[in-house]
């Protein structure tokens, strides 16, 4: 009878120790971590490797840009980045985004295989 108080405190002693060490961590840099996907248009190889380089800015963990597909995955702090800059820094390198515009200069310097159908 002994033994088995001795072992049901025990194990409730470690099951709250678990519990109050998972609830000291700091889960708040977990939380601004976000995954997105955005369309980007483009063509070509060289078009992926604009689209991710100019992607990849402070904040951002990852940029992968699907030229089948169209659309760019992101993973990024978004306490340190927003969606919108990053897209903002994909149309200044000639690429149309959903919310972004190229500017027709940018978009006309690009190579011939890199022109896309433009939005409206």
């Amino acid at each position: 009878m002994k033994s088995i108080k001795f072992i049901v405190t025990a194990i409730l002693v470690v099951t709250s120790g678990v519990f109050t060490y998972a609830q000291s961590q700091d889960h708040s840099q977990m939380a601004t971590v976000k995954t997105e996907s955005v369309k980007v248009w483009g063509n070509c190889d060289m078009c992926k490797a604009r689209i991710e380089k100019a992607a990849k800015i402070d904040g951002v963990s990852k940029a992968e840009w699907s030229k089948d597909t169209k659309v760019l995955t992101l993973v990024y702090d978004h306490a340190v980045t927003t969606s919108d800059d990053i897209q903002k820094r994909i149309a200044a390198v000639g690429h149309d985004t959903v919310k972004y515009k190229a500017d027709d200069k940018v978009y006309d310097s690009l190579p011939s295989c890199c022109h896309y159908e433009r939005m409206k």
